[in-house]
């Protein structure tokens, strides 16, 4: 059986200390609806943050 992750939607916002907390609440509450969140640092900007949802 493949598993297979869809990316849904991608937004760069401005980074904040506090976003992995969001990002972590996010991932405890819905991963029974098969949805998955991530956050990363844009490569070209420090001072911006990548958010992703997914479809798991």
């Amino acid at each position: 059986m493949e598993n297979k992750i869809e990316t849904l939607s991608t937004v760069r916002i401005q980074k904040s200390d506090d976003l992995y907390k969001i990002v972590d609440t996010l991932n405890r509450t819905l991963k029974e609806d098969n949805l998955m969140f991530g956050l990363a640092l844009d490569d070209d900007d420090a001072e911006t943050a990548v958010f992703t949802i997914y479809r798991t």
